[in-house]
């Protein structure tokens, strides 16, 4: 019986070891225009993926003021894009639309991203 447990226990283990995907350091820099967007206090992205979460903002730098927003975010991560949304003064943009998709660029080491706020 106990064999037979500790050969259940070792196929059980192969299994869950044969299933693990790879991962990768993926570099992304995203810069933000909230140039339409008035009093603007603070900017932030939102997403899956470590060091991103959907409770919190990833802060932004102003690049120019009211104007031009910048963030690097490094992960690492199996996937080949990552869902994100960005905010401003803490609301999100595209309200009842789909998250954007920030898919990596597979050929460089960071990829880069050029968005307008609440535009696709």
């Amino acid at each position: 019986m106990k064999s037979m447990i500790y050969s259940l226990s070792l196929v059980a283990l192969l299994a869950l070891t044969s299933c693990v995907q790879k991962s990768y350091q993926r570099v992304v820099v995203v810069t933000l225009d909230v140039s339409k967007e008035k009093d603007v206090q603070n900017v932030g992205i939102r997403g899956n993926g470590q060091p991103l979460s959907w409770d919190t903002d990833y802060p932004m730098q102003a690049l120019v003021k009211d104007s031009l927003y910048r963030t690097v975010v490094t992960t690492k991560t199996g996937y080949l894009f990552a869902e994100i949304k960005c905010t401003v003064n803490g609301n999100f943009e595209l309200q009842n639309q789909n998250n954007r998709r920030i898919e990596f660029d597979l050929q460089k080491d960071t990829t880069y991203v050029n968005l307008v706020f609440n535009k696709r």
